[in-house]
């Protein structure tokens, strides 16, 4: 049994409208002069890279802008992020856009430093030491990538998305401004909303701290729930409960895109420390066989992993439905950890997530397959519930 727990962050948090602005001065007090923007076309035409390039140039800072990054970015794409950073020669990484730029901007600068190839960092732990500086300013709210510790790309030679975890992949800057959010279309809003959703859910209802058992010898990023993941977990529950069906409805709303872009690094802080679990090892292998984003991936499986592990957290169920504004007063706990999982497949539909696995081009007779793909030793190990065999290949029946 586990009797203390730790909690990690980014060491500096920088949050707030017109935030955009101060990433000059914020990278010159870090010391650096020339850093690689890492970042898309389609930021690039709105103009969201202007706003971080300009900032930079103001206070007399070099950059070189690459903007080659992709939604779930593949291999090939971090290698030509590479071979651009290994030509400019960069002392810092700059990560804007989503969870796919941000993670790109962690593993070039992980290579940058360490050398070799973005796979060898591929599992836990593998990062033996600090990397080039990151700084990250998303432009969806989802994947508190921001904040967090991992980073994921596709590896082609496994035929599937690939996470690294290691405290040392964490920013040392996050630099969130909901105003670099407020051009996401609606349908990325609501996939990266109902993503930050999920990291909260899981985290949340992860293994207790107490019991989780990291693998034997080696230590683990994700440690299970403990209270202060839990702290950050609630209310980013609370206000994706609140803003995140108005967000979608309404882009232009500043108050629901603030609530939001807090939602999603609270999210990122919470399932960064306490781990996710079921629902993100089926999305990597349901992604690994159709094409579908990551948050309307997990949007689609969660209510149906929460289902699955419900006897295991009924409590925290019961709790998530109070958090999500569920009038719970009368019910057993079982009624209201029923109601949790309702709800939370009510809002899927209600933003527009796919709700059914076939309707992504997934055939039946892949599920198996899929099943297998999903046996990811370090997220069973953090779900509250153990699957045993075929309890994944049930699931993902129920879903299809």
């Amino acid at each position: 049994m586990n009797s203390a727990w730790n909690y990690h962050s980014t060491a500096h948090l920088r949050f707030g409208w017109g935030a955009a602005g101060e990433t000059g001065e914020i990278v010159r007090k870090l010391g650096l002069d020339h850093v690689l923007v890492i970042t898309d076309q389609i930021l690039e035409r709105h103009g969201l890279v202007e706003a971080v390039t300009g900032p930079l140039k103001a206070c007399g800072i070099a950059n070189t802008v690459f903007t080659g990054g992709e939604a779930e970015p593949t291999l090939g794409a971090v290698l030509k992020a590479l071979e651009v950073a290994q030509q400019c020669k960069p002392q810092g990484i700059i990560g804007l856009g989503g969870g796919s730029n941000m993670d790109m901007a962690k593993i070039v600068a992980t290579v940058l430093k360490h050398g070799g190839c973005p796979t060898d960092f591929a599992g836990e732990d593998r990062v033996p030491g600090p990397i080039l500086p990151v700084i990250c300013l998303p432009t969806t709210a989802g994947t508190g990538s921001e904040v967090s510790s991992a980073l994921v790309f596709t590896d082609p030679a496994k035929g599937m998305k690939v996470s690294c975890l290691s405290q040392h992949l964490r920013p040392v800057v996050a630099i969130v401004d909901p105003e670099l959010t407020m051009t996401c279309p609606a349908q990325v809003t609501a996939d990266s909303g109902i993503d930050a959703l999920v990291h909260a859910i899981e985290a949340f209802t992860a293994t207790d701290f107490a019991s989780f058992e990291p693998f034997s010898g080696k230590s683990s990023v994700y440690q299970g729930a403990n209270p202060m993941a839990d702290l950050v977990a609630r209310e980013a529950i609370t206000l994706c409960g609140r803003y995140l069906a108005r967000v979608v409805a309404d882009g232009a709303d500043r108050e629901a895109r603030e609530k939001m872009a807090w939602a999603a690094t609270l999210g990122g802080l919470a399932f960064s420390n306490a781990g996710v679990a079921l629902v993100h090892g089926m999305e990597y292998a349901v992604a690994s066989e159709v094409h579908v984003s990551h948050g309307a991936g997990n949007g689609l499986l969660v209510p149906h992993v929460m289902r699955f592990n419900l006897s295991a957290r009924e409590e925290r169920f019961a709790e998530i439905a109070g958090l999500l504004g569920v009038e719970t007063h009368g019910l057993t706990t079982r009624q209201a950890a029923e109601l949790a999982v309702e709800t939370v497949a009510g809002l899927s539909r209600l933003i527009g997530i796919p709700q059914r696995l076939r309707e992504l081009g997934l055939k039946e007779e892949q599920l198996p397959k899929v099943a297998e793909r999903a046996k990811i030793e370090r997220l069973f190990r953090t779900n509250p519930r153990r699957p045993l065999e075929g309890d994944v290949l049930g699931i993902l029946k129920e879903a299809w």
